[in-house]
């Protein structure tokens, strides 16, 4: 009786330190995940951060995440430098160079990208500009063109589209308007002629038939790096492997965002449900009958792997520099650190 006695409380000993090494272990691993705020617009183009999040990919990673919402690209970058975001996904900016040229901002990764046969960014006139004859890229030439501010990806492609058709954006009127809302609103009401913006935004505003379409973006700057990943030069230089966690969990939704809706490999009903995953942050407030054809609309290649186009980045930084809006000894090496993914 004795024995048994001894036998059962060997058990239960052992039961007891099986559990509580179990429970110590969840606790540790929920002790470990690193809190992080990633900044994004609530476009389709974010959608791998939202793909990431709901699929549980950065919690794979060791990362509870918060996001942080914003209406233009360079307000991101001021909340990276200062440390109220960890890693964003936006277009580089005038104001993001000269963070990093301070020493505050690195580039890490690439995201969404122009890509022959897939649409992308429209270039849009008011339907009170078309009338007057505005009806393709080489008659913008002393009409007015909304950006959100000097420096932002619109100012970039506004510059090239002239640079193309043989005048420049001195012979046009930029018109900065601080957030996509108010260059929406003004392009429907006739207050600026013209305007480029992602697809999920233009063809909805198509539909309503009261701005044009004159040509695409595409076709001015084939291979558009348009939005890169970044962070605080202090995270990538003293945390990589925080950061290298963020880009793989990153990479894992931009996989399947790409599979559900630009390859469309998934068939309908791949395409339905990430539609409906990306809906909880895109168009959230309308029903998913009407935001689904413009969530779907919005899709564009993001690069696998967070790939970086080298090449187009030098462009655009060339280009900031040749219109005085950063300092003209910066280099490539001060904007980007190209230590975290294949670059080409």
């Amino acid at each position: 009786m004795m024995s048994l006695s001894r036998r059962s409380f060997k058990k239960a000993v052992l039961g007891s330190l099986v559990a509580l090494t179990a429970f110590g272990g969840t606790a540790l691993t929920a002790a470990a995940a690193d809190k992080i705020t990633v900044g994004a617009l609530r476009f389709t183009s974010h959608a791998p951060s939202f793909v990431a999040f709901e699929k549980g990919y950065f919690t794979d990673e060791g990362l509870e995440v918060e996001f942080k919402f914003f209406q233009a690209a360079q307000p991101m970058a001021v909340a990276i430098a200062s440390g109220d975001v960890d890693f964003g996904i936006t277009a580089i900016s005038g104001g993001l160079i000269n963070l990093a040229e301070k020493g505050a901002i690195k580039v890490i990764g690439g995201a969404l990208q122009e890509e022959p046969g897939i649409d992308g960014q429209i270039i849009l006139v008011s339907k009170a500009a078309y009338d007057e004859g505005i009806t393709s890229p080489e008659k913008l030439k002393g009409r007015s063109f909304g950006i959100t501010q000097a420096g932002s990806s619109f100012h970039y492609m506004a510059s090239k589209i002239a640079e193309k058709e043989g005048f420049s954006t001195a012979d046009m009127k930029l018109v900065p308007l601080q957030k996509v809302g108010a260059v929406i609103g003004a392009l429907k009401s006739g207050q600026v002629d013209s305007w480029t913006i992602v697809p999920h935004i233009a063809k909805a505003l198509l539909k309503g038939g009261a701005v044009m379409q004159i040509g695409m973006v595409a076709d001015y700057i084939p291979d558009y790096q348009v939005t890169t990943v970044f962070t605080s030069t202090e995270i990538a230089e003293t945390k990589p492997d925080l950061a290298k966690r963020f880009l793989k969990a990153f990479s894992r939704g931009a996989d399947d965002f790409n599979a559900a809706l630009v390859d469309k490999s998934e068939g309908e009903e791949g395409a339905t449900a990430m539609v409906a995953l990306i809906h909880k942050y895109v168009y959230a407030d309308q029903p998913i009958e009407k935001a689904g054809p413009s969530i779907r609309n919005g899709a564009m290649r993001v690069n696998k792997d967070a790939a970086l186009n080298l090449t187009n980045i030098q462009d655009q930084l060339d280009w900031f520099k040749a219109e005085g809006l950063v300092k003209e000894d910066i280099t490539i090496e001060t904007l980007v650190n190209s230590n975290f993914v294949e670059t080409f």
